[in-house]
Formats: structure tokens, C-alpha cells, sequence
């Protein structure tokens, strides 16, 4: 299959993001174009990555002094312990700014070795080989690098860009279903905030993704995802205006998450789906979109069955805890929660607009859940 190639350029990076099978036969030609300085590479993988990939991608770096480190994948990795531990060995090893770190994984691993990469040295080159569907339509693309504080998640973090992202889609074969329907969540937002075209496309075809997995549909999804975000990321790159829209649904979930103690009881894209439903409820209850906007989204999500409703997960009698941690969202600035809403399928509120307290937030949920 074709690799696919998206470019994004601003006054801060310029850099590709390949998508397709197999296409982790271009590490090395990429890493000696781009960055042609390097002797030494640390590859920080997810152990779950199956062995043959694992291979694959040191026989594209057998030429360079590598270094592996394998992790156990939580949220809990995700802390400035682990961060302050891989950054000591790195400098013990001599790394300096001509080296690359290559992050092998999901989100998390992307957002931790993303972090270590900024911070070393004040920034090396960063690599990254996302290997979940979540990952490849959202979390590997935009910069952003984070770990979590007991107050939330992603609380601390840098943006940072990567060199060069390498999505090869052989990665997606060996996830299980939840695994899709996690990176399957950000597909149906990015439709929901800005296209209302790939929404339709995703009515029709949202079976060859989570069922099939079909690489025609998965290719198309994650390239139109990818330029979907660009097109945010590309003029507000630290997320003072408009960027800010992509995190429809994120609010509320990242306040589930933290209820939860970032448990394996709802992972992100659950949590992103639920909370996705939860802004779409409130945007009608607030008449800002119509009860058309509002059965569509929901007709999608009970044919599908996608995760909906925080009783699901035990959670409908924990709102206080959800927008407590949800007041600690970054993009608040005041003692208001920041929302998006909704206002019509590739339509929202504009960043700033909506501003509610816990006590009216807890309201509105309670009369939609």
C-alpha cells in the first residue's frame, strides 16, 4: 500500500508525518536525511510492542550506538520520577542535542519520551512511531508532551515538536477492539468539529474500522484526522485560541479519568466518547444545537454501541469529583470551567465563550445523564 505523507510547517517546525503499511522501512533513510548528526539513538518502547516490530525497527538502526529502554504502559509512567530517571541515563550515556530519542507506542509513551526529548539538554531530536490507532490520529501529531500531577492529567508538560512521525499502520493489526474504538473516539471528533462530510463517511464505514479493520477505511481515517488537526495546531501551535476547540469532549473526560485513578476501568478514548456525549446533551439542553444534531450523534452511538453513559462505569454518582478535577483543566482561566459545545456537526462554540461553575456543570449533567 501507498504511503501516505502529510507535511507540517510553521514558523516552528517543519516535519512529515508518513502513514501506511510497512512504513517503518523509511526510519532509516528519514533519520539520515533529517537528522544527519546523529550517533547515538535511545528507543523508548512500549513492551507490549510485539518482537517482530520490536526487530524490524532496530534492523533499521543497526548502523547507529542504540539504546533500548522498555516500559510497562500506565499513566503512571507518566511522573517526573520516571522522566528524571531516563534523563540521568541518557546524560550518563552522553547524549547531546545531535542524538535522537525515539518514542515506540501509544499516547503515553509518546507524551513521556516527548517530554524527556524537550527537556534534555533543552531539546534533541524526537522521533515518533505511534502504535495505537489513538495515538496515530491524535496524540503523535501537534506537539504537545506531558505527564500528570496528582491534581490531573497532563498538567505538566512542554510543546515540543517532533522531527519526523512515522505512522505504519502494520502496528493497529495485533490491537484488540477496545483498543480501536479508543483511537476511534478522536476519529468521530475531529468529524464532529470540523467536518461534517467525514462524518457521513464515518456513518458508512465506521464497521471497516472497528470491526474489519480494513486499511483502505484506517488509512483514509487517519490521514483526514491528521490534516484536520494540522489545520488547528498549524496557527495557534500553544493553543491560545483556536486550538482549543479540539478538546471538545476532553474536559469531562479528562475529569473521568482522574476519578477513576487513570485505571484500566475506562481508558481515554472511552472516556473521550462519554464525554463527547455528555457536551453534545448539554449543547441541546442549552439550545445551541438542534435535536437533529443531537439524535444523529446519538443514533451513531446506538448502533455502535460506544460508550455513553458514566453509569456504565459506576460513575454517575461521582459528578463532584468530575468537574473538581475538570476546574483543574489547563485551559481555565479563571475559577470557571472552559467548555466547547456544540452547535452543529462540524460546528462548535468558539474557545472562551462558554465559562460555567461546578455547581452549574454538576447540574447539567445530573439532568442528561
Amino acid at each position: 500500500m501507498k504511503i501516505s505523507k502529510i507535511k507540517f510547517k510553521n514558523n516552528s517546525a517543519d516535519y512529515a508525518i508518513l502513514i501506511g503499511s510497512g512504513a517503518i522501512k523509511l526510519l532509516k533513510k528519514q533519520i539520515y536525511t533529517i537528522c544527519p548528526n546523529t550517533k547515538k539513538i535511545a528507543i523508548i518502547f512500549d513492551r507490549k510492542i510485539p518482537l517482530k516490530l520490536k526487530n524490524k525497527i532496530k534492523n533499521q538502526l543497526a548502523n547507529y550506538k542504540l539504546y533500548i529502554y522498555q516500559f510497562e504502559v500506565s499513566e503512571k509512567l507518566k511522573s517526573f520520577k520516571n522522566v528524571y530517571r531516563l534523563n540521568e541515563d541518557l546524560l550518563k550515556k552522553n547524549f547531546n542535542r545531535n542524538d535522537t530519542i525515539i518514542a515506540v507506542g501509544g499516547g503515553v509513551i509518546g507524551d513521556f519520551t516527548g517530554f524527556v526529548a524537550s527537556i534534555l539538554k533543552r531539546g534533541i531530536n524526537f522521533i515518533n512511531l505511534p502504535s495505537t490507532l489513538l495515538s496515530q490520529v491524535d496524540a503523535s501529531v501537534g506537539g504537545k508532551t506531558g505527564i500528570n500531577s496528582r491534581e490531573g492529567k497532563n498538567l505538566i508538560g512542554t510543546f515540543y515538536q517532533p522531527k519526523l512521525v512515522l505512522s505504519d499502520t502494520d502496528f493497529l493489526k495485533s490491537l484488540p477492539e477496545r483498543e480501536i474504538i479508543c483511537g476511534f473516539a478522536e476519529i468521530l471528533k475531529h468529524s464532529l468539529i470540523f467536518d461534517k462530510k467525514f462524518f457521513f463517511w464515518i456513518e458508512k464505514n465506521i464497521k471497516k474500522i472497528i470491526i474489519d479493520k480494513d486499511p483502505s477505511a484506517i488509512n483514509f481515517a487517519i490521514s483526514k484526522s491528521c490534516k484536520i488537526k494540522i489545520s488547528f495546531v498549524i496557527d495557534d501551535e500553544k493553543e491560545k485560541g483556536k486550538r482549543a476547540i479540539l478538546n471538545f469532549g476532553h474536559t469531562f473526560a479528562h475529569g473521568i479519568e482522574a476519578t477513576t485513578n487513570f485505571s484500566n476501568k475506562i481508558n481515554h478514548g472511552e472516556a473521550v466518547l462519554v464525554g463527547m456525549f455528555l457536551a453534545t446533551k448539554i449543547s441541546k439542553l442549552k439550545k445551541l444545537c438542534s435535536s437533529s444534531t443531537l439524535n444523529k450523534i446519538e443514533n451513531l452511538y446506538k448502533k455502535n454501541n460506544l460508550p455513553s453513559s458514566l453509569k456504565k462505569y459506576s460513575l454517575n454518582n461521582k459528578i463532584n469529583k468530575i468537574t473538581g478535577y475538570m476546574r483543574q483543566d489547563k485551559k481555565n482561566t479563571d475559577s470557571k470551567i472552559s467548555l466547547i459545545l456544540l452547535k452543529n456537526i462540524g460546528k462548535t462554540t468558539k474557545p472562551g465563550t462558554i465559562k460555567m461553575s461546578t455547581k452549574k456543570i454538576n447540574s447539567l449533567i445530573r439532568k442528561v445523564i
